[in-house]
């Protein structure tokens, strides 16, 4: 049975989460931006449905990218050379985070609600969230968003409307400091990037030593080409 959080109640240990579904640790009601905060400090996020309780997970294997591990191919380092695209970080938070919101495909729309929005917009005021922002001819055409604590982040989404804008915000992000970026759930596109799986226990054990790191600081400064 899965715990359920009704106020204060502590997240149980990630051990005890679910095998089927991969990761499933414990439903609740409420997403505030302390619970949020506490939830990435124990290797835990949210994602659930919108109208449905707010589940939180804890998968194992942990989908996670070293930043020295990303594979920049000739085709993007060119790109990243002599392209005309605009690196920002932190100038159009909520505009990146409903640019991820937004249907893809066939698709009606993703778990990222108004409710998230909001409490993700909070953390980004506390300076907790962030996001990394592609533009081009002054329009937002890429990005990707996330929470930083420590020398640690945590991605939650990217998107993009020109080919290889997501890729180059990740690229970018990927030449921050931090020790390293939970990418979450694996997915072919991440995998071909860098990002690998890693056991839950040691991906718990290197975030409890990176979150108390100083933090990686200076987000308004955008980044060098």
């Amino acid at each position: 049975m899965i715990p359920w959080l009704i106020e204060d109640t502590p997240f149980p240990p990630v051990t005890q989460a679910l095998r089927e579904p991969d990761g499933l640790l414990a439903a609740g009601r409420e997403l505030t931006p302390d619970r949020l905060l506490d939830a990435y400090r124990h290797g835990i996020f949210p994602w659930f449905n919108p109208g449905d309780p707010v589940l939180w997970w804890s998968p194992d294997p942990r989908m996670i990218l070293i930043p020295n591990e990303f594979k920049l191919s000739g085709s993007l380092a060119k790109i990243l050379r002599n392209s005309a695209f605009e690196v920002r970080t932190d100038t159009a938070f909520e505009q990146v985070m409903r640019a991820c919101a937004a249907p893809r495909g066939e698709q009606q729309g993703t778990w990222i609600n108004e409710q998230m929005i909001e409490v993700y917009c909070t953390l980004h005021r506390t300076g907790y969230a962030h996001s990394v922002e592609i533009w081009l001819d002054g329009k937002l055409v890429g990005g990707l968003y996330g929470v930083a604590i420590g020398q640690m982040f945590y991605g939650e989404s990217m998107f993009s409307f020109v080919s290889n804008a997501s890729k180059i915000a990740l690229a970018h992000l990927a030449r921050r400091r931090f020790g390293m970026i939970d990418c979450q759930m694996y997915t072919p596109h991440l995998a071909s990037l860098g990002a690998k799986l890693m056991p839950r226990d040691k991906f718990v054990a290197q975030l409890e030593e990176l979150i108390n790191y100083p933090p990686v600081d200076n987000w308004q400064s955008g980044f060098e080409p």
